[in-house]
């Protein structure tokens, strides 16, 4: 949300979008998230699929008089007070981006030759590109060197962690029998990546960066 390729904001082009709203999100409802459509044929049968695969929400607008099952679907709608909880924070999104963006330059400024004298990756942000300061994460030289790192930090109060499996090698995937294009690149990328806590609240004066100049990897 907010974040721009090539000055197109992300979620305005493709058939469909996604953004999520949970906890560790920008912006949070403290789960779910919302479907962008720009193709309005498919407008209608996302509401279907949404309400429980009912015509309800034409019912709701007064356009048929009765609702019924029409297709699949599940329950997909938010409460009102999460709803709102969120739009409030919609409004505040100049001072929430800030604070973030605040965050994730004082690590990017204060870990640069740390980073540089050990061998460790920062983040890059393509210059086509507008970040929403949503990540900040290291790239390690070994999985060993990650792990030695996050427990390093562990144990100084710091909860940092490392990120997603790969998809292809999740579970389901390697059940289904369809790893058969291995994703080398992510695969060796995985296992030294760790993301730093970063979340609206924290503040600079949080972070004892001390505590990456001790770590020997």
């Amino acid at each position: 949300f907010l974040g721009k390729y090539d000055s197109s904001y992300l979620g305005s082009f493709g058939t469909f979008s996604t953004l999520s709203f949970h906890e560790t999100k920008n912006f949070t409802c403290g789960e779910g998230g919302s479907l962008v459509i720009n193709n309005t044929k498919y407008i209608e049968r996302a509401e279907i699929i949404r309400e429980k695969g009912t015509d309800r929400t034409k019912f709701v607008r007064g356009e048929i008089d009765k609702y019924s099952w029409v297709d699949i679907g599940s329950s997909f709608l938010p409460s009102e007070i999460l709803s709102a909880y969120l739009y409030a924070q919609f409004e505040q999104k100049e001072q929430i981006q800030a604070r973030r963006k605040r965050i994730w330059n004082y690590y990017n400024d204060s870990l640069k030759d740390w980073a540089y004298d050990n061998d460790i990756k920062l983040p890059t942000i393509p210059d086509n590109c507008l970040q929403t300061h949503h990540i900040f994460y290291l790239v390690l030289k070994s999985n060993k060197t990650r792990d030695s790192l996050i427990k390093h930090l562990r144990q100084r109060g710091i909860p940092a962690t490392f990120h997603f499996l790969p998809l292809n090698l999740s579970k389901k995937i390697l059940e289904m029998g369809l790893n058969n294009n291995p994703c080398s690149v992510a695969e060796q990328i995985s296992g030294r990546l760790l993301r730093l806590p970063i979340h609206n609240s924290l503040h600079p004066d949080q972070i004892n960066i001390d505590y990456f100049y001790d770590f020997k990897s």
